[in-house]
């Protein structure tokens, strides 16, 4: 525990007292969320073209061919997923929005796409008040993965 100044509470052996103040109320040490707006808001200044020009997927050694097919299909993946769950198509765009400029900032290969896409939806339809539960999101989408499955295997899909 810390104290007000910041040091900490060691415990003196000649105290026999077990009871230590509360650390309730005092400032806590881990590291604070920065929001600002350089996040939110799509500049063209330099910074922002190299970074639509190159982004850190081809700096880790990704090929420009795959990285563009990542991308369609991550949109791919979120539209079908906003059908099945019966979003407005609102929510699908603010979707793709969201995946699109993630991987603007981080790399495929640091970050899987399966996950990002899920997540975007997820907070899609949050931001767009037609919220649907976590669970939804992952039986859609765990759905969709066992359809894509079949298709490549040519078996017939039953619905």
């Amino acid at each position: 525990l810390k104290n007000e100044n910041g040091g900490g509470n060691e415990a003196n052996p000649n105290d026999d007292n077990p009871i230590r103040p509360s650390s309730f109320g005092l400032r806590p040490h881990f590291s604070a969320v920065n929001i600002n707006c350089d996040k939110w808001y799509q500049t063209m200044d330099e910074k922002a073209r190299l970074l639509l020009q190159d982004p850190p997927s081809l700096a880790d050694g990704m090929d420009r061919e795959t990285e563009k097919n990542l991308r369609f299909f991550g949109c791919s993946l979120i539209q079908e997923g906003a059908v099945l769950l019966k979003l407005p198509q609102v929510a699908a765009a603010t979707g793709q929005i969201l995946f699109q400029r993630f991987y603007y900032l981080k790399s495929f290969l640091k970050f899987r796409y399966e996950h990002t896409v899920m997540a975007c939806l997820l907070l899609a339809s949050k931001i767009e008040e037609e919220p649907r539960r976590t669970r939804d999101v992952y039986n859609t989408f765990y759905r969709l993965e066992q359809l894509h499955k079949l298709r490549e295997s040519g078996r017939a899909i039953n619905e």
